[in-house]
Formats: C-alpha cells, structure tokens, sequence
C-alpha cells in the first residue's frame, strides 16, 4: 500500500508543471522568453520608478509590458501591455469613451498632455500561467492594439 501511494505522489509530481516553464512576474526573464518563443521582440530593463519593464512592438509599433504590485522591484504579482500615442492634435475625449464603451479589452484613456494610451492587465500571480496561455493574451493584445490604432486614425 505505501509503495502504492509513493507511486501516486511521484506521478502526480510528474504531471504537474514545472515552475520554471510558467511565465510569472516575479521573473520578468520568463514573460520575455515566452515573448521571443513566439517571435516577439522583447529587451528586458527597467522603469522609471525601478520596476521590470519589456519593451517590445508589433506591427511597426512599440509597446511595453509594465510589472506592478512588486516588493522592492521584484517578486511583481500582474503585468500590464501599455501603448502611448503623441499626436499634434488632440484626440477628442469622446472618441475614447466610445472604445471603453464599446471594447471589452485595452481600457484607453488621455494623458496629461492629451494623447491617447491603451493598457491590458494580465494577472500573473498565484503560479503564473503556461507559455502558450501568456501567448495568447500577448497575440490578443496585439490585435486590440491594431483595432485601437485604427479607431484613433494612427493607422489606416
């Protein structure tokens, strides 16, 4: 019986993933490898508070994962995609209240010089998440970010 149950435990072992595979915030160089797997550009740094930060783009345009809910610039719990916009002509604020209406993902909103921002949390704590689901919120997020630039007139 107890040969049995020391069966049992190795096998369950063996089915559950390894930590190192998932892509967590507490390690910004495994959102970044999960990044690169799937064709992505992304050069790991820092934020100008200290935080992880990626930097990476699709599409021809550039965009960012920012680390939040860190202990001293480590151990972060979520991850958000953020995307800045600096255009020579405001953006009218009811452009952007018709996205959030009308757009579940990617909340926009103008900065304090009036241009337009998208972000998209994901939620990495509590183990993180299998490469292949990370991706397919990263592929997400491109696709509201190419919606979005559309909607602001950034792209055609």
């Amino acid at each position: 019986m107890k040969l049995a149950m020391i069966a049992v435990a190795v096998a369950a072992a063996a089915s559950a993933p390894a930590g190192a595979q998932l892509v967590r915030a507490q390690s910004p160089e495994s959102v970044a490898r999960a990044m690169r797997d799937a064709g992505y550009k992304a050069v790991v740094g820092t934020d100008k508070v200290g935080d992880p930060m990626i930097t990476s783009g699709y599409g021809g345009s550039d965009f960012q994962v920012l680390f939040y809910n860190c202990t001293n610039h480590k151990a972060c719990a979520t991850v958000q995609f953020h995307s800045g916009y600096d255009f020579e002509r405001p953006i009218p604020l009811e452009s952007l209240n018709e996205w959030n209406r009308s757009e579940r993902f990617g909340r926009a909103f103008l900065d304090k010089d009036d241009d337009p921002i998208l972000e998209m949390d994901v939620d990495l704590d509590d183990g993180g998440l299998s490469p292949l689901l990370f991706v397919d919120n990263l592929e997400f997020w491109t696709s509201v970010l190419g919606k979005f630039e559309k909607h602001i007139g950034y792209r055609k």
